[in-house]
């Protein structure tokens, strides 16, 4: 009798691992692991939320017109070339499956997003990895890279976990360098944090091979109800719809994600709030002796000076209650990434390594 085995490359994926959010010995605990927006989500979408569920027994729209209506009318985008799917991640996986396969290439960069070989490997292909300058994306890097083979570039801008970010000028000079057999995924899930990068939008505009996506999960706080969104020429998009689920969004996601892109104001606090946090702690950091480079998101990577000192500093956090992501899974193991969290949250971030540097310094 024939053993059941899956497809190559899948048991070659190894199982993500999702960030804690509890610690023993500790009730006021403060979560800065998982890039969530500290202010919460929108009021509007909260009473969305409650407004759907008196519906629950009906099956939600399939078409998610509402939704991609709302979005196109915040961001002066064409509808019909949006498609949504439950968190951005899902949308990456359609690009995949539809345009990758056995034997293919899917390049991803040094400190890239950990779910961009995840998804080569889901579909038998392999991923290739470049080399970064300094925690910043390479162009020429990926460029040199691209073989007959390559079939996708996935590109994380602002990235993650590195928060850095390729400007417009050099976004088009991977673009315009990209053979027309190559896709561009550009993943913008903290596009809103940059104060003014389009996300994408314009690469889209100008390139046919280019795809933006982007998240309900990071600014608009709804990472608990899983939603996201691409765009792209509508042939692409009309590619991709053909493998989504018609009922791959609920109607509680949709009414909640529809009022949330519409609440503004509310957006534009948290991106405000958060740059000026983002700047304060960044300069704590330096002034401590701590290496962070600009970000561009709504965290900071804060690297010292061995995995040593790092795994010291994330001992003192925890023992404060503060938990942080390590990141040596990323080929950064000197350095802890840490959510911009409120006020509160920061200075308290700020005040537990100030202590741990001062008695560093003491030993030392």
């Amino acid at each position: 009798m024939n053993r059941i085995t899956p497809k190559p490359g899948i048991m070659d994926i190894a199982l993500y691992v999702s960030g804690e959010s509890r610690l023993q010995g500790h009730e006021d605990v403060l979560k800065l692991s998982s890039n969530e927006n500290p202010l919460g989500c929108s009021e509007a979408a909260k009473a969305a939320v409650a407004h759907a569920t008196a519906e629950l027994n009906r099956y939600p729209s399939t078409d998610h017109a509402g939704l991609r209506d709302a979005i196109a009318e915040v961001h002066g985008l064409d509808a019909s070339r949006i498609i949504c799917g439950a968190g951005s991640d899902e949308v990456l996986q359609f690009v995949t499956h539809a345009y990758a396969g056995q034997g293919d290439e899917i390049i991803t960069t040094e400190h890239g997003f950990s779910m961009y070989p995840i998804l080569a490997r889901m579909v038998g292909a392999k991923p290739v990895t470049v080399p970064e300058a300094e925690r910043r994306v390479d162009v020429d890097a990926i460029l040199s890279a691209v073989t007959e083979r390559t079939r996708i570039v996935f590109l994380a801008n602002p990235g993650n976990p590195t928060g850095t970010m390729l400007d417009e000028e050099e976004l088009d000079r991977l673009a315009s360098g990209l053979p027309d057999h190559v896709l561009l995924v550009h993943d913008g899930a903290y596009a809103e944090f940059t104060g003014g990068h389009d996300g994408g939008v314009s690469l889209v505009g100008r390139y046919p091979n280019v795809i933006m996506t982007r998240t309900f999960s990071k600014i608009h706080g709804l990472g608990g109800l899983r939603i996201g969104w691409g765009y792209a020429q509508r042939e692409m998009i009309d590619v991709l719809n053909r493998l989504r689920q018609p009922f791959n969004l609920s109607s509680a996601q949709l009414a909640a994600a529809a009022a949330a892109v519409r609440d503004t104001n509310f957006t534009a606090h948290c991106a405000a709030e958060n740059a000026r946090w983002r700047e304060w702690m960044r300069n704590a950091f330096v002034q401590m002796g701590i290496g962070c480079d600009e970000s561009f998101a709504n965290f900071l990577l804060a690297r010292f000076v061995s995995p040593e000192e790092a795994e010291a500093a994330d001992t003192a956090l925890r023992d404060d209650g503060i938990i942080v992501r390590r990141v040596g899974g990323y080929g950064l193991p000197e350095a802890l990434r840490i959510t911009v969290g409120d006020e509160a949250g920061c200075r308290r971030v700020i005040g537990c390594l100030s202590r741990f540097m001062a008695g560093r310094r003491a030993v030392g």
